[in-house]
């Protein structure tokens, strides 16, 4: 059920691409609250694609895809995705989406702090209750998309 989930969310991606909607941004909630941040493991906005596509004179919609590494031997059972401050529209939370190969995973929605930076924290291990081991959630490559409403610069669109 997640999974068609996921698989419609996608096609509602093109879709908003294509009409010029936000409709995507308001039909995702998933909140989770998280305690700790490790060092080693994040998806982080400094090496990657980003395509700014305009949804009206105001907004443009810049979705940025980067990879995310998890090894095998990782002992933290956490996992992060910070952005950076910069510019953001208010009221607009910033979607994230983890993808293995082309096979969603996980979605996330998180607030943007006042300076426009974000973090979204998330357990990529977990412990068994029956067996007493831990269970690794992710475990290699992901493609993370990223997905923020920011003000247009370009008075032309």
């Amino acid at each position: 059920m997640i999974t068609n989930f996921l698989k419609d969310l996608e096609k509602r991606e093109t879709e908003m691409n294509r009409k010029s909607s936000i409709f995507l941004i308001a039909s995702i909630i998933t909140v989770f609250t998280i305690m700790m941040i490790p060092d080693n493991i994040s998806a982080e906005t400094n090496q990657n694609s980003i395509i700014v596509t305009p949804i009206n004179e105001e907004i443009s919609l810049q979705r940025t895809i980067t990879t995310m590494s998890i090894p095998q031997d990782n002992k933290l059972p956490w996992g992060v995705v910070i952005g950076s401050a910069s510019n953001y529209v208010e009221r607009y939370p910033v979607i994230i989406q983890f993808y293995k190969g082309e096979d969603p995973v996980h979605v996330a929605q998180v607030d943007v702090k006042g300076d426009g930076s974000y973090e979204y924290k998330f357990r990529i291990k977990s412990l068994d209750s029956d067996t007493g081991e831990f269970v690794n959630i992710f475990e290699g490559e992901y493609t993370v998309k990223i997905f923020r409403v920011i003000p247009n610069t370009n008075n032309l669109v």
